[in-house]
This record gives C-alpha cells, sequence and structure tokens, in this order.
C-alpha cells in the first residue's frame, strides 16, 4: 500500500454563481471527502485559505487512488505525488 500526497485544484469553470447552488456543490464534495476519511483512504485533507484548491494524504493502492479520484471526476483535478517514508528512505541510505 502507497501513500501519496495530492492536490486537489477545483474546476473554476464549474462552479456555480449563485451561493445557495455553490454551497451546496461544495456540501456534496465535503461530504465524499468526509466518506473517504471515515473509510480510512484520506488520512489528512486541507484546503488552502481563500483559494479553490488544497492537500490530502492518501494510503491505498494505484487502484484504490484511482478510484477515489473518479468520484471527484469533472469537480476537481489533482496532482499526484508518490510519499517514501522514513524507514523506506533509511533502507535507500543503507544500500549505498
Amino acid at each position: 500500500m502507497g501513500k501519496y500526497l495530492m492536490f486537489w485544484e477545483l474546476n473554476r469553470s464549474l462552479i456555480p454563481v449563485d451561493p445557495q447552488e455553490r454551497g451546496q456543490g461544495f456540501a456534496l464534495l465535503m461530504s465524499v471527502v468526509q466518506q473517504d476519511i471515515e473509510k480510512g483512504l484520506t488520512k489528512d485533507w486541507g484546503c488552502f485559505v481563500g483559494e479553490g484548491n488544497g492537500y490530502c494524504v492518501v494510503e491505498g493502492s494505484e487502484v484504490d487512488i484511482a478510484k477515489m479520484v473518479q468520484q471527484y471526476s469533472p469537480y476537481c483535478e489533482f496532482s499526484t505525488h508518490p510519499v517514501a517514508s522514513l524507514d523506506q528512505m533509511n533502507e535507500v541510505i543503507q544500500s549505498l
């Protein structure tokens, strides 16, 4: 199982102008985020204040992560970075 740092960004062309519609859409997205946290897939999540983007730390297989990302399409786009742990990096260093 891998760990990934993911940066997400809202698709601004799909954000409603009407504040009530916008709030309903954001609430729906946040409920999906909460479900991912409860499933244990998302370990940390945050939104950069005043911006339409943020980050999350997720753990799972490549298939798990690909399925997770599809839940947010087309409303969010992700940039994904696999992360090595301290133990993994120590193993690399010991092999030198």
